[in-house]
């Protein structure tokens, strides 16, 4: 199965990405870690990439595409894959109707994940993280520390960083709903909408069933 996965950010897109590949043992493809693999491998793409992301610039188009061409051409992904990040506009998404094409293949569904834009900034505006340890995360409404502004876990000092302040969520928001809605348009056709509310299970519980697995993995359990 090959899925597209859309959603803004702060709806949970990467948390589903890598659940529902898992479930469905398909390779889960996405950007930000082909980046780091070619950047760390030190290939031609990963140069160049990196030399944009250092300048604080967006990757160019060419160079995102060149990344997913290699990667959908290795073996594993005949087998199937979850894109996660990728088409971010409709210049790459009819990249990669055409990276399909030569293969003589194509998506089985496009997974569009909708939350509002209310509560995305609610998510990301919240969350605050250790300066000692990046991977302790806090939020100031569904998991706060006991002590404002300090690491239960290390005590260091609890900070938010300038990408999740709430006037530069809105414009991400902005800049992903203009890049993006042509995408959604594009694969109109293989677009399900679901709602990116609720706990993670349940919003995985929908995705399986708009690709048509969460009804044949209740009747495997029940049988």
């Amino acid at each position: 199965m090959r899925i597209l996965l859309i959603g803004p950010p702060g709806a949970g897109k990467g948390t589903q990405a890598v659940r529902l590949a898992a479930h469905l043992s398909i390779r889960h493809i996405s950007t930000g870690d082909l980046f780091r693999e070619h950047i760390d491998q030190g290939t031609e793409l990963g140069q160049n990439a990196h030399a944009h992301i250092h300048a604080g610039l967006l990757v160019p188009d060419e160079v995102t595409i060149g990344v997913i061409k290699e990667r959908l051409a290795r073996p594993d992904a005949e087998r199937g894959f979850l894109l996660d990040g990728f088409p971010r506009n409709l210049a790459q998404a009819q990249a990669l109707d055409g990276i399909l094409a030569d293969s003589e293949s194509r998506l089985d569904a496009v997974l569009d994940l909708e939350i509002p834009k209310d509560q995305v900034v609610r998510r990301i505006a919240g969350r605050r993280l250790c300066r000692q340890h990046r991977e302790h995360i806090f939020h100031v409404d569904y998991s706060a520390p006991e002590v404002a502004g300090v690491c239960d876990l290390c005590g260091g000092e609890l900070y938010q960083r300038e990408d999740d302040r709430e006037a530069t969520v809105r414009k991400r928001l902005e800049v992903y709903r203009t890049e993006t809605a042509p995408v959604v348009d594009h694969y109109q056709a293989l677009v399900t909408t679901i709602s990116a509310h609720g706990q993670v299970q349940e919003v995985l519980d929908r995705a399986l069933d708009a690709i048509g697995q969460g009804q044949a993995d209740a009747a495997g359990t029940s049988s």
